[in-house]
């Protein structure tokens, strides 16, 4: 679940003949807060949710995690899915058509080639067979294999480009080479689009108490290596906001976002974690700002973005430090909480699950139930108990842990007006 470095040949994506592209609103300003729904869980304005298949420590060898001393939110019996929080990988919601890594179509492997009816229909049977109609937790969709936008599918995704442009050169063989490309692309995209949207639409139709979304959406693509001696900011690729505007679509349907902020082993303890993780987070909260001011019609989606508990690739865990540049930093920016994910390898043996269980009760439990008092002390004493703290200043750095009112503003939840979320409008949502 990581998403890998944007060509800078690849950035420029312009809309295809007779296209018509969203224009978001005047205010584009990221430095502010869209309004906010109400919190994950009832009276938390930041939750910590487990998403790791962990079970299996204590059904095979009688370790338990002791997740509920520290309020990190977790299924029944610690099952991977369940609900408070479940995830669809490629092949378990609906027929999400892809390629395989050896070049094999399953389900179409284009989405012009998919059938979105029957896709539908399979989602809505196993949606329906999996969870309540009052399923009120997190609903994450983790489609991978290509991205929505031709210019986002570079890398081993170049194949859906190529494809697509063997496509539409066989069935419009008039078409020059320039012309292929425009069809080509405006056929992908449209489909593409179809498949995520649809799937949206149909969720929330389903369970419309879910938080559903996509993992890894929106992107920022600032994963870059610091040049020897340079000065690198990890702000977002250039053209990052113009593409992920197109993707409008995408967040008017959403009710969750769920960004990647998984670190590297190179960035432990450094600065420059907090600073990756900031800019992935600003482009989220810039994202419910261009889309979501002011618009009292549709509650704005939680921001949750998808967190490891160790370094990508590795069963490294991540130190205090680390764990402020990630936890610490959401929290701080106003995100309605952060979503912990882990491969089956964190319970693959007794060593490791002892390994894992005396972290949880050492490090990461102790900083979650740090992080998460302070976060609700700081919404009730600044915000009523009607909002959550956000840094009045994005790039200041200060943590929810020194809450004075000079550093933070409050992000009143839906309802809820006022510098201090003190006064009330229309209705209310604390959840």
């Amino acid at each position: 679940m990581e998403l890998s470095l944007f060509p800078l040949f690849l950035l420029v994506a312009s809309p295809g003949p007779g296209a018509t592209q969203p224009r978001p609103p005047a205010h584009r300003d990221p430095h502010l807060y869209a309004p906010a729904s109400g919190p994950v869980l009832p009276q938390k304005p930041f939750v910590v949710v487990w998403n790791m298949p962990t079970a299996h420590c204590q059904k095979r060898f009688d370790v338990h995690l002791n997740l509920r001393d520290f309020d990190i939110v977790e299924n029944q019996r610690q099952r991977f899915r369940g609900q408070k929080m479940r995830i669809f990988y490629r092949d378990q919601l609906g027929k999400y058509p892809y390629l395989t890594p050896d070049g094999r179509k399953l389900n179409g492997g284009l989405p012009q080639h998919g059938d979105l009816a029957a896709h539908l229909s399979l989602a809505r049977t196993q949606i329906s067979g999996l969870m309540r109609p009052n399923f009120g937790g997190l609903a994450v969709i983790d489609w991978e294999e290509w991205r929505p936008l031709w210019a986002r599918n570079f890398g081993a995704k170049l194949a859906y480009r190529r494809r697509s442009e063997s496509l539409a050169r066989r069935e419009r063989p008039e078409l020059s080479e320039q012309e292929v490309r425009v069809a080509a692309r405006h056929e992908f995209e449209e489909h593409a689009r179809r498949f995520m949207e649809e799937t949206l639409r149909l969720a929330i139709r389903v369970c419309p108490k879910g938080l559903w979304g996509f993992y890894g959406f929106p992107a920022c693509f600032n994963h870059h290596k610091r040049e020897e001696g340079g000065n690198y900011t990890w702000q977002c690729h250039p053209n990052t906001q113009d593409l992920n505007d197109r993707l409008a679509w995408l967040w008017r349907h959403s009710t969750g976002l769920y960004p990647s902020i998984y670190l590297p082993q190179r960035l432990a303890t450094s600065p420059d974690a907090a600073l990756m993780v900031r800019h992935r987070l600003l482009e989220a909260v810039r994202v419910l700002s261009t889309w979501f001011r002011g618009n009292d019609t549709s509650p704005t989606p939680c921001i949750l973005p998808y967190a490891r508990l160790a370094f990508t690739h590795t069963l490294t865990f991540l130190n205090q430090s680390d764990l402020e540049h990630t936890l610490g930093e959401s929290a701080a920016l106003g995100a309605a909480g952060v979503v912990l994910w882990g491969e089956t390898e964190f319970a693959k043996s007794k060593d490791q699950c002892l390994r894992l269980r005396d972290y949880v009760q050492t490090v990461l439990g102790p900083y979650v139930r740090t992080l998460r008092s302070d976060a609700r002390s700081c919404s009730g004493r600044h915000c009523h108990g009607n909002g959550r703290c956000a840094r009045r200043h994005p790039g200041s750095g200060h943590m929810i842990t020194n809450s004075s009112r000079h550093y933070f503003l409050c992000v009143c939840y839906r309802g809820w007006t006022g510098e201090r979320c003190e006064m009330g409008k229309g209705p209310k949502d604390k959840r």
